[in-house]
């Protein structure tokens, strides 16, 4: 309606020029107000151009008309009607209205409305159409769009949409400056790729973005959204064209397999699928009920692995009881077990034979933490120097001087191979010599040592044991009042014993056996342990804290060891 009353008024006045005595004049092309005026500075607004100008002598404007030319510094604005106000160098455009800058801002608009004294241009579209800034690779439209010549800024506050190459902007308010290229939005504001192979989207309140870098910043509440997952940040910056992410305070990771990762800092590549956090790291598997903490941590997503270390706790939670575990170094990977699989010859007609499902190589799970492995639960504790997790076998292999303790008993050897069944131990498997010890009362301690040894238990409390190889035993019977009043001390080659609420019910030894009952009172202090009996008690972890404090003692445990494993090795070679 504006354009349209404008328009109206001009022709009116233009159509009162028409006198005999001024036709010749008014059909003359309109020239420069101050030709010899200087347009270096950019400070004033000259009428250019005009093919028909009016004016009384009461009216503070002109009207021009026809092929209107209207310049400042710069930039040149183009339109079909003009009111004119020279004293303050301001007009208001009608009409095919735009503004171009060199060959490379262009501005289009149905109205235009500029203040010589703000030196800023007021753009409009009519119902239906759009105000549009073209910059190169980067068009905006809105409805209404300011534009702020002194300061080279344009803004809009009734919704616009901001598209370059690689992405679409929309959101509720908006500025852009053509020259450094920056666009600031604000309210309801959706970032997402235009590319059909990438699934960006951006949502969030306040995002600045360059058109030149395609680097968006995030300062409010926001999600970022890819086939890779969801990111939750409020402080982050994320490069549109490269797919990389710098994540700030406390940023959240969220991927399609339901893990979760938190950090202070988190830096992240989509085309590599990698992240690295920094600060108080969180990784939350809830699919598995799995938590890992760290000072620092590096993940994989296309080959799913994962390094963490620092201040480093595990926890498993998947039973009402948690497990928590503590190393300085984690390292968890997908690996591919192949079967090897005797050598094919190949058919001349059919070709190579397919190989069948069952020999195919299988993928699985392999979690590495070292040294210094300290782990609680109130059903059973652990301390070694290494430790291995396989998922294909559900098994936790235990190196350098492992120790296993469960209530009052204590396991340990040279290597421990725990079976999970359900998140709970049900098997425990010593390959290169075991020794068990468990407490009876003061110094009195039922023991068995053997070459090999398989432990098997129900709710955490053992309920089978098999040992091979150079088996020695101790044993202090209960009597039917549950006292006891002799030892018996016995070596054979194998031994089967079933236990009932961790007293031994059931012994078998075969198949010679030699052994001794001494009563308690017959009984000297040198003759109560088997010669590698050991008792760890001082490094045993007591609570989820003590995960963290390695005592001396288990220092000098695991030093020797492992001092001793590198001689033996030495001397094989």
């Amino acid at each position: 309606m504006r354009a349209f009353a404008a328009f109206v008024i001009a022709s009116a006045g233009v159509a009162c020029m028409y006198s005999a005595a001024s036709q010749q004049r008014l059909n003359a092309t309109f020239t420069p107000q101050i030709p010899t005026a200087s347009r270096a500075s950019g400070q004033r607004v000259f009428l250019d151009k005009a093919d028909v100008l009016y004016k009384t002598e009461t009216d503070s404007f002109m009207v021009v008309s026809g092929n209107v030319v209207f310049t400042k510094g710069p930039m040149t604005m183009y339109c079909d009607i003009a009111h004119y106000f020279p004293g303050v160098e301001s007009f208001e455009a009608f009409g095919n209205v735009h503004m171009e800058q060199g060959d490379t801002l262009f501005v289009y608009a149905d109205e235009l409305n500029y203040s010589g004294p703000d030196e800023v241009a007021y753009l409009y579209a009519d119902f239906g159409k759009k105000v549009r800034l073209i910059n190169r690779d980067v068009e905006l439209q809105t409805d209404v769009f300011t534009y702020d010549l002194r300061t080279d800024v344009g803004y809009y506050n009734v919704g616009g949409v901001l598209t370059d190459k690689q992405n679409r902007l929309i959101s509720i308010e908006g500025e852009y400056i053509p020259s450094t290229k920056d666009a600031n939005f604000y309210g309801d504001v959706h970032l997402n790729a235009l590319s059909e192979n990438d699934t960006l989207d951006i949502y969030t309140d306040t995002l600045f973005y360059n058109t030149g870098t395609n680097i968006a910043e995030l300062f409010s509440p926001s999600r970022i959204i890819n086939d890779r997952g969801i990111i939750y940040t409020s402080n982050g910056l994320y490069h549109t064209q490269l797919d990389t992410a710098a994540l700030y305070d406390r940023s959240t990771v969220v991927t399609p397999e339901g893990r979760t990762m938190v950090a202070d800092t988190i830096y992240y590549d989509r085309p590599s699928g990698t992240g690295r956090c920094y600060g108080e790291m969180l990784l939350t598997d809830s699919a598995r009920q799995v938590s890992l903490a760290a000072d620092y941590g590096f993940f994989n997503q296309l080959t799913d692995s994962a390094f963490a270390t620092g201040r480093l706790l595990l926890k498993e939670y998947s039973k009402e009881d948690t497990l928590y575990l503590h190393g300085t170094y984690l390292n968890a990977r997908r690996v591919i077990d192949s079967i090897q699989v005797a050598a094919v010859p190949e058919d001349t007609v059919l070709g190579t034979p397919e190989i069948p499902a069952y020999m195919k190589a299988d993928t699985t799970h392999v979690a590495d933490i070292y040294p210094r492995v300290r782990f609680y639960r109130s059903d059973f504790q652990g301390v070694c120097d290494s430790m291995r997790f396989t998922q294909a076998d559900s098994t936790l292999r235990m190196y350098v001087s492992p120790i296993i303790w469960s209530e009052q008993r204590q396991i340990f050897g040279n290597i421990i191979e725990l079976h999970f069944n359900d998140s709970t131990f049900d098997r425990a498997t010593l390959p290169d010599f075991a020794f068990t010890a468990d407490r009876m009362v003061d110094d009195f301690y039922n023991q068995i040592s053997g070459k090999e040894m398989v432990a098997r238990f129900v709710d955490g409390a053992i309920n089978e044991l098999n040992i091979s190889g150079n088996v020695e035993l101790i044993l202090y019977p209960e009597e039917q009042d549950s006292t006891i009043n002799k030892m018996v001390k016995a070596e054979s080659s194998f031994l089967y014993a079933r236990f009932a609420n961790n007293n031994a019910e059931y012994i078998k030894m075969w198949p010679e056996t030699t052994g001794v009952t001494t009563p308690l009172f017959l009984l000297r202090k040198s003759g109560m342990f088997l010669p590698k009996f050991k008792i760890y008690e001082g490094i045993r972890p007591l609570s989820p804290a003590d995960v963290f404090i390695v005592p001396k003692e288990m220092e000098l445990l695991m030093s020797s060891a492992r001092t001793a494993s590198a001689e033996k090795k030495k001397s094989a070679d």
